[in-house]
């Protein structure tokens, strides 16, 4: 397969038509090489407008999924995250996105709740260089307070309602994306924190994906 130019149409045909105009946005995406971050299995399938499974799973039945490669492009966009700030990605999946981040913001937290995935996803972050970037193993339901206030914060799996715990995580200025809502209509948000007590809230785009998988915690970090 000729990944170069599955890549450049990716850009073409799925991104940029999808009002994804920041040439450094569209530059990022020929820098990081998803299929790194694909499964093996999926590999060929890494530039198709899809969600790929995350095999690998702790409990494969968790229907864990990388997000299509437009989605990962609207909502760093919407981010616009700068090299001076902080990040939190909550759903690590394969690290695709926390690498995403790590080339534009200053350090990406990045939690995930399987074990088996966050270890994955570390391994990938190391072998493509990515070095400013901490995978964590825990329960980011209620976002990850330890490193908190962030510039950024990125949800990569879909909720029913978001906790105001994420909001309070947020520095002034602070800009979260969050899909939200119930299959089959759900809606990309991006929240600014305006002031300590005030948020302003815009729609971006309808969506469905995987919802976030969030549970209990397990304590350990890579």
């Amino acid at each position: 397969m000729n990944y170069e130019l599955a890549r450049l149409n990716m850009i073409e045909q799925q991104i940029r038509p999808w009002d994804v105009l920041d040439q450094h946005i569209l530059d990022l995406l020929k820098v990081v090489k998803r299929e790194d971050f694909v499964p093996a299995p999926y590999r060929d399938l890494a530039f198709t407008d899809v969600e790929i499974p995350l095999t690998g799973a702790a409990n494969p039945y968790s229907g864990q999924h990388m997000l299509a490669p437009r989605v990962e492009a609207r909502i760093l966009q919407a981010l616009a995250p700068r090299k001076s700030e902080n990040a939190l990605e909550i759903g690590t999946g394969s690290g695709y996105m926390a690498a995403l981040l790590a080339y534009t913001a200053h350090h990406v937290t990045t939690v995930e709740l399987d074990a088996n995935l966050a270890k994955s996803a570390a391994e990938t972050l190391r072998r493509n260089g990515v070095v400013n970037v901490d995978v964590v193993n825990a329960d980011g339901a209620q976002g990850w307070p330890a490193a908190a206030p962030y510039d950024v914060i990125a949800l990569s799996g879909a909720l029913a309602v978001l906790p105001q715990a994420f909001l309070q995580q947020l520095k002034v200025g602070g800009r979260l994306v969050a899909i939200v809502g119930d299959a089959p209509v759900m809606e990309a948000q991006l929240i600014t924190r305006v002031t300590e007590t005030e948020f302003r809230t815009e729609n971006l785009f309808e969506t469905q994906i995987s919802p976030l998988i969030a549970p209990q915690p397990s304590q350990f970090k890579f």
